[in-house]
């Protein structure tokens, strides 16, 4: 499923489920060795996800530790992210050669619980994720807000290295099955990212996002990082964001500012 928000040379694993097959490295273990059944589950199971992504780029198995801000700490020359709810694990990853940074996030298409919104959205988005979405398109859409921000701060924090609100990050949707003046679009200039035909069904349920920092700050290699595009889907009870951040410079070789439109992945495959 996430595959379908990736761009090419991206590798994902992902399970639907407990992954009985993972095994975790002595040094994973002791990280959980006191926790709940449910925590050790979940732990292994993203796990086994990394290193099927892992195996996709043609790199052996290795052990994920948590860094600062339990950020993976990935082997040499990849970047990538995790994420886990409820029957859904997945991971992420690429070669540093051509992406700076991956931020992805899962959650259950249900509504947030009661408070949650009001402390995590900016008044343009309090009044989006408050729009009621029916029919083929149903979406909770304060639960797709939380996704994307979510998303914002696994990219943001392995690239700039200092904390991010979620009032600092001001995210705007589209649908696929938008044009460019569709009712869905909140304050995103441009149509949605090019890809094959979806029915509108499906299209309702997948699109394009653009997260503004309110915040800027400054990359690894000194480029400014303002905006991030991505991706979204909700399907199989699940919403589902992912952020791919292109390591990209200019014809001269001086570095382009973080910002510009990301790495589309491949709608409706």
């Amino acid at each position: 499923m996430i595959e379908t928000l990736l761009p090419e040379g991206v590798a994902a694993g992902e399970a639907f489920g407990p992954d009985g097959a993972a095994v975790l490295y002595p040094e994973e273990a002791v990280l959980v060795a006191t926790s709940t059944d449910r925590r050790r589950e979940e732990f292994t199971t993203v796990r086994g996800c990394a290193r099927r992504a892992m195996d996709a780029l043609g790199l052996p198995p290795a052990p994920v530790l948590p860094g600062k801000r339990n950020v993976p700490q990935w082997p040499a020359g990849v970047v990538g992210s995790m994420t886990h709810c409820a029957g859904y694990a997945a991971a992420v990853l690429g070669r540093d050669t051509d992406l700076v940074a991956i931020g992805i996030d899962a959650e259950p298409d249900r509504p947030l619980p009661r408070g949650v919104l009001d402390s995590i959205a900016l008044p343009r988005e309090l009044a989006w994720a408050r729009t009621p979405v029916t029919g083929a398109g149903r979406l909770c859409r304060d639960r797709l807000l939380f996704s994307a921000k979510e998303a914002v701060y696994k990219t943001w924090y392995p690239l700039v290295g200092t904390e991010l609100d979620f009032e600092d990050a001001d995210i705007s949707f589209r649908t696929d099955a938008e044009g460019p003046a569709g009712a869905g679009a909140v304050g995103l200039a441009g149509g949605p990212a090019g890809g094959p035909a979806v029915s509108a069904a499906e299209g309702l349920r997948q699109g394009s996002f653009r997260a503004r920092v309110l915040r800027p700050g400054t990359g690894r290699d000194g480029r400014p990082v303002t905006a991030f595009t991505g991706r979204w889907l909700a399907r199989r009870g699940l919403v589902v964001t992912v952020i791919t951040v292109p390591a990209r410079r200019t014809a001269a070789g001086d570095a382009t500012p973080y910002g510009g439109p990301g790495t589309a992945g491949r709608p409706g495959r």
